[in-house]
Formats: C-alpha cells, sequence, structure tokens
C-alpha cells in the first residue's frame, strides 16, 4: 500500500511551529559564543561589585533579571552606596539607559514579522541590550523574518536567565576572588562593546559618533566629573549631526 494512501498526521501549523521551536533553540545556542560568554565574565564581576557593596545575592539576581542592562546596574548600586534618595537612584538609573531607546527603534522594525502582535513586541523589548542588540542585528540578515521573534526571545531570555544565575553563584563564590580578577572581568565587556559597536555598523556617522565621544570624555570628565556621561552624549550626537549634516550637503 502506498504512502499516500494514509493521512498525514502533520499539519501547516504543526510544521510552522516546529520550524519557530527550531529558530527559537538556535538563539537559546547563542549562549555558547564568544559575546555571550564575554557578557557572562562580566556578570562575576558585576556579583563580585555588588557583594563588597552591601547589595544582597537576591537583590543583586532580581536587579540583573529586571533591569538587563550591567551599567545601569552599576549606577544602582552607587546610588545605593552614595546614599541617594529612591527618586535621585531612579532619575539617574533612567539616564544611563535611556542611551538604549534608539537602540530599540532601530531593533524592532527588524525583528517584527509580518504578524507579530504588539504585545509580543513589547514584552521581548525587555531583552534588547547592547550584547542581544549586535548578536541580532549580525544574525537577522540570515533569518526568515517571521521568524526572527522566535529566535531573538531564545537569545534574549537564555541570556538573561544565564546571566542572572551567573551572579546568583558567583556570589557565593565571592569571597575566594581577588577585587582585581573582578576588576579584570568587568572591564572585557565595554571592550567588547566598543569592537561589537564598530564593527556592525551600517553607516559612517556611527563611527563618528564613537570616536567623538571617545575624544571627548577625557575633557569633559576633567571639567565636569559629575555629569561626564551625559554631556559626553550631547557633545558626541552634536558632533555627529555636524557630520551627517555636512555628508548630505556634499553629496548633494
Amino acid at each position: 500500500m502506498g504512502d499516500s494512501e494514509f493521512p498525514s498526521s502533520q499539519t501547516p501549523a504543526d510544521d510552522t511551529v516546529r520550524t519557530r521551536f527550531s529558530w527559537f533553540l538556535s538563539g537559546m545556542a547563542m549562549i555558547f559564543s564568544i559575546p555571550a560568554f564575554i557578557l557572562m565574565t562580566a556578570h562575576v564581576g558585576f556579583a563580585g561589585f555588588a557583594s563588597e557593596n552591601g547589595v544582597s545575592l537576591l537583590q543583586a539576581t532580581f536587579m540583573v533579571a529586571t533591569i538587563w542592562a550591567l551599567p545601569a546596574n552599576i549606577v544602582l548600586i552607587g546610588a545605593i552606596s552614595g546614599g541617594y534618595s529612591l527618586i535621585g537612584a531612579a532619575v539617574a538609573v533612567a539616564l544611563s539607559s535611556i542611551r538604549l531607546m534608539p537602540m530599540v527603534a532601530a531593533f524592532i522594525p527588524e525583528m517584527r514579522g509580518p504578524k507579530t502582535r504588539r504585545i509580543t513586541l513589547l514584552l521581548l523589548s525587555h531583552f534588547i541590550a547592547v550584547t542581544a542588540w549586535v548578536m541580532g542585528m549580525e544574525r537577522f540578515r540570515h533569518i526568515p523574518r517571521d521568524m526572527r521573534v522566535s529566535y531573538f526571545a531564545g537569545l534574549g531570555i537564555t541570556l538573561t536567565v544565564t546571566n542572572s544565575l551567573v551572579v546568583a553563584l558567583v556570589y557565593f563564590l565571592s569571597t575566594d576572588f581577588p577585587p582585581v580578577v573582578f576588576a579584570a572581568l568587568f572591564f572585557l565587556t565595554p571592550m567588547y562593546f566598543l569592537t561589537s559597536l564598530w564593527g556592525s555598523a551600517r553607516d559612517r556617522s556611527v563611527h563618528v559618533a564613537m570616536v567623538s565621544g571617545l575624544a571627548l570624555f577625557p575633557l569633559i570628565h576633567h571639567l565636569a566629573p559629575a555629569y561626564d556621561l551625559l554631556l559626553t552624549g550631547f557633545a558626541g550626537g552634536a558632533v555627529t549631526m555636524g557630520y551627517v549634516r555636512w555628508a548630505r550637503g556634499r553629496a548633494a
């Protein structure tokens, strides 16, 4: 009897679910990549930093899972250690995280599929941080548009859960590590961010923004150390806007 005489137990819906799940697993598998490993080493340093500043294990783990932005977590611990008020700490964290807004605005259109629901995009936007952004933008071009949400869900959720567990585990062992080890591991992340953002830039203006920010920061830090990051962002943005206008005028 031929195979065609038997009714198929597979439906298009089943294939779609299986395909989406396979892309979800592909996103999860990126936890074994070099960028993910560098991010985990940075969170090893964060666990030591949190322990040294009197932040409890539960608080440190909760911060990683809910804020999911390493610089913002550092700012929050600094605000706690400095005796900031609740409003002051919230403002400090918000200012450090506002840099992610243009990244989310650029990432969502690349991730959105033809039938993606808005609530799904809102939930997944929580997991958009620098590492996930760079990894997603580099790989989306090789992923079917209607599968990108599933892929990023696996990537973002796995990164967040894994690093939360890393912080919890290292917190128990933090007394066995010298502070210089935590500092060295912590330094790997900004170095990776710089090289990755430079390599993944799709426009020359991104390079201009990075170079101008790096060049202006020492001077601005010397003049106004309390507002150095904020003022450097404004100054670097102004230089970049000037370059964009100059480039458009030259091309016209």
